[in-house]
């Protein structure tokens, strides 16, 4: 089992790690190793989980806001970035049983203190919630995810971060990533390291 985790960390070098780690990373570390091949519900890839984190922590983003909790997994990975930056992540799950066990899941990971989960539908909550924020993590409904835009983007800030999930696995609407693409107000670009695929949309 050891030199399982050993392999693991050679081939899949977490985003902490290196001189300067608090106990904090090392428990998130951990805890990430250890439940890395069960997170199924709806959640992110553990590559992907990195690229969000390192997009915080790279450019020392402090207010977040995900759209689609499930049981955590992303909701971890942002926590983790704002625990380095100082912010903290606002999350937005319609299952009440996935929230319950997404906030299980921080809890035991030490980064419920950095995450404001919310329980509701983000259609509506998205257009409530007042921001501002300098980066947005788009994973719920794909065919509402054009209307997620619309409503979430006048609360980025500029030289903000808005990121969607699945744009390459054919489950976003093709409408919605030309629109996005095409739109004079961000530069984006998409990472391919998934399966599944990220857009990457920074505010101008």
């Amino acid at each position: 089992m050891k030199m399982f985790i050993v392999l693991l960390v050679l081939i899949f070098p977490l985003a902490g790690m290196g001189q300067g780690q608090t106990e904090l990373d090392k428990k998130v570390e951990k805890y990430l190793l250890e439940h890395r091949s069960e997170w199924h519900d709806l959640n992110v890839p553990y590559v992907d989980g990195q690229t969000l984190h390192d997009i915080i922590v790279k450019n020392k983003y402090t207010s977040a806001l995900e759209i689609g909790t499930s049981t955590g997994h992303s909701t971890i990975w942002l926590a983790w970035a704002m625990s380095k930056t100082g912010g903290k992540v606002t999350t937005i799950e319609l299952n009440e049983k996935r929230h319950k066990e997404a906030i299980k899941n921080l809890t035991e990971a030490g980064l419920i203190s950095f995450v404001n989960a919310e329980l509701g539908d983000a259609h509506d909550f998205v257009k409530q919630v007042s921001g501002p924020f300098d980066f947005v993590f788009s994973d719920a409904d794909k065919d509402w995810y054009k209307q997620y835009f619309l409503d979430v983007t006048p609360k980025l800030k500029t030289g903000g971060c808005y990121t969607t999930h699945n744009v390459i696995d054919g489950n976003s609407p093709e409408d919605y990533l030309e629109f996005v693409q095409k739109h004079p107000g961000f530069q984006t670009t998409i990472d391919k390291k998934s399966r599944a695929g990220i857009m990457i949309s920074y505010k101008k």
